[in-house]
This record gives C-alpha cells, sequence and structure tokens, in this order.
C-alpha cells in the first residue's frame, strides 16, 4: 500500500508478519522444538531482538559457519500447558528473516518481485516531474521495517536499479547530452513502528474524512 503527498512517498509496509512468518518458517525447517502455541511468540522475539539485514548472504553464511558460537542467539521461555522450560538457538535466521523482502524466490516460487523493484515500478508509474522527488523522499512505515540496517539496504538495491537506469538512458543519449544523477534517499525515523497507526489517525481526524 502506498500514499502519496509531494514530495514524500510514504511506504506503508505493514508487517507482522511477512518478518515474523518468514523467521518462523527458518525455525521450523531447521527442527527447533517451539511449543506450537508458543511459535508465533518465538518468532516474534527472535525477529524483534536478533534479526539483522546484511548487504551479502553468502559471506554473512560464512561468518556464521567460522564462528558459529559467536553469533547464535539463545531464547528462552516457558511452555503455557506443562510449565516446563523451553530453549530455542536462533542462527541463519537473524539474517535471512529480513531477506524475504529482498530475495522472495527463496521462499516462494509464486512471489519473485523484491520491495525494491515493487517501489521502483511504483514510482515510475507516478507523473515524470515527481519522479525525482520521491525517490529522495522513501519513508519507512511498519514493524518488519525495523530490522537493523533495513533501511541502508533498501537504499542500496533502489540505487543499483535507478544507476542501471540513467546509465542506459546515457548510452542511448550518445554523448550529446546525460542524465543527471538521481538521489535516492530511504528514511528512517523514530515513529517507524507505529507510523501506520499515526498516520490513520491524522487522516481520520481531519473533517474531509467525514464528508
Amino acid at each position: 500500500m502506498w500514499v502519496t503527498e509531494l514530495p514524500t512517498l510514504f511506504l506503508l509496509l505493514m508487517g507482522m508478519s511477512l518478518g515474523t512468518v518468514s523467521v518462523l518458517s527458518h525455525l521450523q525447517e531447521r527442527g527447533e522444538h517451539i511449543p506450537p502455541e508458543e511459535s508465533f511468540d518465538v518468532a516474534r522475539r527472535a525477529k524483534e531482538m536478533y534479526c539483522y539485514t546484511c548487504s551479502d548472504i553468502v559471506k554473512e553464511f560464512n561468518k556464521h559457519d567460522r564462528e558459529p558460537s559467536k553469533y547464535i542467539k539463545r531464547l528462552t521461555g516457558i511452555k503455557p500447558k506443562t510449565g516446563a522450560p523451553y530453549t530455542c538457538d536462533i542462527g541463519y535466521e537473524r539474517f535471512l528473516g529480513p531477506e524475504i523482502f529482498f530475495h522472495p524466490e527463496i521462499y516462494n516460487n509464486d512471489f519473485t518481485t523484491p520491495l525494491q523493484d515493487v517501489i521502483d515500478k511504483c514510482i515510475q508509474s507516478s507523473p515524470i516531474d515527481t519522479r525525482r522527488a520521491l525517490y529522495k523522499n522513501i519513508v519507512l512505515s511498519g514493524g518488519s521495517t525495523m530490522f537493523k540496517d533495513f533501511h541502508r539496504r533498501l537504499q542500496r538495491d533502489l540505487k543499483k536499479i535507478v544507476d542501471v537506469r540513467v546509465r542506459a538512458s546515457n548510452a542511448r543519449l550518445g554523448g550529446d547530452a546525460k542524465a543527471q544523477p538521481v538521489e535516492v534517499n530511504v528514511v528512517s525515523h523514530p515513529i517507524q513502528r507505529y507510523a501506520v497507526w499515526f498516520g490513520g489517525s491524522v487522516l481520520a481526524s481531519t473533517a474531509e474524512f467525514y464528508e
């Protein structure tokens, strides 16, 4: 879902969900014994406490494999039905969870368009005279955008797409003229987690909302 009010593009990435479900899927595939009734809570805690966005997934695998004791984290809990304690190791999930936004094909063959492509197509579908302003003001919102370094990774990947388009444009022009570089800026901010609710409450407080 996206809403534009120039010169800012608000990307309302609302998500329990995608990030939490991704982490849970990895934990289950790895055979971690999580009480079924606690599964979403464990995945949510793992996501919020330990997950981060990496810049290179292959290098991250190598880091974890070289020093597993340094990177593996452990969650503990109490089974609500029996009162017995349980533990859950959080390993590759720490960086694989957020990858669902950047490489969705890893998780589902039916969904192969990464977030940076979705944003780029969204902006490209806007009037041409608004696009530079939109690329420069991409504001994140929603729980699953709170991963450490999420905004840096998204900005880097989106910038690559934009730069390829600029270079292709310059090649077509044949040196007679050059397209100006496009600034890409992804904004992380203090009310990011609750900005979806905050924006909705602001909209609902206007007189126009009730007309």
